[in-house]
């Protein structure tokens, strides 16, 4: 997930990154996990685990890292930290600005640091100039709450044009991709939706591949 120069010409293809469910089995939850990444070209993986003791949570990591990255895609944990230098994850992905800060202090340079749960202009900015190698905008609150969409398209709108940290912008369904890819989103990320249906994720995968075309390219 590497910084982008401000205003590229051309710009990069967005690419997908997904989010778990809170996984409690690992190697149950690989096999699915096997079929999204084999149908799409997904740049990231976000690890939910559920709650669990130190060693449980770190065997759940190692059972899914090696999957995500032989597909050249870089694993992230939700939150644990102090878990990312022993669990062979490329790194974590932290919400609120208090939590991104500690992060980073902690595993940069070594590790991708992700910035979530923004909660306004002033915080985002804030993570990226501390390091944060990305923000995303739009996704659910622990209580499944998201922003309006015309908020995330604001948010997203005005990241874009100004500031050169990618931007991770969470899609409720696949109606959202293509105006969030409009409105300059670097990475598009779907999260529980999209495990729903599991017989259906190889087909909603590969839907969202029409839906990432830049504009100027779409045919």
């Amino acid at each position: 997930m590497a910084q982008r120069p401000k205003n590229p010409e051309p710009r990069p293809q967005p690419r997908l990154y997904l989010i778990t469910p809170a996984i409690v089995e690992a190697e149950t939850f690989a096999l699915t996990l096997e079929l999204a990444l084999s149908a799409g070209d997904v740049a990231a993986v976000l690890l939910r685990l559920a709650p669990a003791d130190e060693r449980s949570q770190i065997n759940r990591i190692k059972a899914i890292a090696p999957l995500v990255q032989r597909h050249d895609a870089a694993l992230l944990v939700d939150g644990h930290t102090a878990l990312i230098a022993r669990s062979g994850a490329d790194g974590a992905h932290l919400s609120g600005i208090d939590a991104i800060t500690d992060a980073l202090a902690k595993l940069k340079p070594d590790w991708i640091v992700g910035a979530g749960g923004l909660a306004n202009r002033h915080d985002a900015m804030s993570a990226a100039e501390g390091g944060a190698d990305y923000v995303m905008f739009g996704e659910p609150d622990e209580q499944g709450v998201r922003p309006s969409f015309e908020a995330v398209l604001e948010r997203v709108t005005w990241w874009a044009e100004v500031f050169e940290a990618p931007c991770v912008a969470y899609a409720g369904s696949l109606d959202e991709i293509v105006r969030l890819v409009e409105a300059g989103a670097d990475f598009i990320a779907l999260g529980d939706w999209l495990w729903n249906d599991p017989q259906n994720i190889t087909r909603t995968i590969a839907a969202t591949v029409p839906l990432l075309r830049l504009p100027e390219t779409a045919a």
